[in-house]
């Protein structure tokens, strides 16, 4: 075979990045300009639901959303090598929130949300939560995130929806949550 024209590298470049199985997105200021087809699926949507879209349509919350670019912005700001990870809730199409691993790498430093690359996966065990939480209490915090009610997680884990009630009131103190809102906003924006 001879070497690729400059076209024809590009066209394999971009044939290389759709249909990779990493789920991969390029960004301009948070905005969506590029996605791949794992992307699309990992997060439920055709590709052109997401094309020119604000990255806040994937987060379970306008305030997650806030949060997490003022925390990635002020990392990428002091960054050597323009990258940044860290584990989130992403929310899917269907409304349900998990837990996902993303990285990101800027290709403005000067203007780190410029210009950037996204690699995210889902994250199928327990959130971490820098606050001590058991196991169980992590496992319940995910489906109260996706607004299972008490019996529903108890019949998920077959166990009794009092003992359900007991690791949410548990959770409610740890967190210092007020009400039932409050408490998934704080499972939310734990990590």
């Amino acid at each position: 075979m001879t070497d690729p024209t400059p076209r024809q590298l590009q066209d394999l470049e971009r044939m290389a990045f759709q249909v990779s199985p990493a789920p991969q997105v390029i960004t301009g200021d948070r905005c969506i300009l590029e996605l791949n087809d794992a992307f699309a699926t990992l997060f439920g949507f055709k590709r052109e639901e997401l094309l020119g879209e604000l990255l806040l349509k994937l987060y379970p919350s306008q305030a997650d959303f806030k949060i997490i670019g003022d925390r990635s912005l002020n990392w990428l700001r002091h960054a050597k090598n323009g990258a940044y990870s860290d584990e989130r809730f992403m929310q899917h199409q269907s409304g349900e929130v998990f837990w996902a691993r993303a990285k990101g790498y800027t290709l403005t430093p000067e203007d780190p949300f410029h210009l950037m690359v996204w690699h995210f996966e889902r994250i199928d065990q327990a959130v971490r939560p820098t606050i001590n939480l058991t196991p169980r209490e992590r496992e319940i915090a995910v489906h109260i995130v996706n607004g299972l009610t008490c019996k529903e997680i108890g019949r998920k884990f077959n166990i009794s929806h009092r003992t359900v009630e007991v690791h949410r009131g548990r959770l409610m103190k740890k967190l210092k949550a007020k009400n039932s809102a409050e408490l998934v906003s704080k499972i939310i924006v734990l990590k």
